[in-house]
């Protein structure tokens, strides 16, 4: 599904090196589903976007050999200048989805009426977020990424959420990052606890958990 091979990743900030990934390599295998778990500043975020393909590494290489999504929430590569609408429609192109399913869907599954048709830049960062989930959830992938997109918009639309998830895990796979163990326990048969620039892998979900408590201790 996606592999990674001696990735490095790592930022300069004041004079400090964090690293992110320490020459990582790593097996994300097809028909199986893998929580993302670190303490704050681990860099989870970072490596769902290298995942994505929308950040890359320093060294090293990210293969993917299924279709991947970006990260679900994630809605950087959106034009601020287009409109919602034609933002969808680009990518739904770009995507070889039917423009007209694609757009049907996320109308009615962002909730955002009228300003479908406004600027992107004049979105609210929730309306930004439901649109890109929306999105995401148009276009069939083999692999969706998520990083706590559970936790977009009021309770009734997280449940929405929750069962598109529920739709797409009996035809996917999911690699998610999350704080909550019970969703991570919920979508995931393996874990991977990211620390110090290493990544542990877990054939247990539970044991990824313990190391995860014990981290933050």
């Amino acid at each position: 599904m996606i592999s990674l091979k001696n990735v490095l990743k790592f930022y300069r900030t004041k004079g400090n090196v964090k690293t992110i990934l320490d020459h990582v390599t790593v097996d994300f295998r097809a028909g199986t589903s893998y929580g993302i778990l670190g303490i704050n500043g681990a860099g989870k975020s970072t490596t769902m976007r290298m995942l994505g393909g929308t950040e890359l590494p320093n060294s090293g290489k990210v293969i993917r050999n299924s279709r991947v999504s970006w990260p679900l929430g994630f809605a950087a590569g959106l034009h601020p200048l287009m409109t919602g609408r034609e933002n969808v429609k680009f990518v739904a192109k770009v995507y070889g989805q039917d423009t007209r399913k694609v757009i049907q869907f996320v109308e009615d599954f962002a909730e955002i009426g009228a300003y479908i048709d406004e600027p992107y830049k004049n979105y609210s960062s929730g309306m930004a977020q439901r649109l890109a989930f929306g999105l995401s959830m148009a276009i069939e992938f083999e692999c969706y990424l998520i990083d706590e997109v559970t936790a977009v918009g009021d309770a009734r639309f997280q449940a929405r959420c929750r069962e598109e998830f529920a739709k797409r895990k009996s035809s996917a796979d999911i690699i998610m990052v999350s704080h909550s163990m019970e969703t991570v326990k919920e979508y995931c048969n393996r874990g991977v606890v990211l620390a110090h620039g290493v990544m542990h892998e877990f054939s247990n979900v539970d044991d990824a958990i313990e190391l995860y408590k014990k981290l933050n201790e």
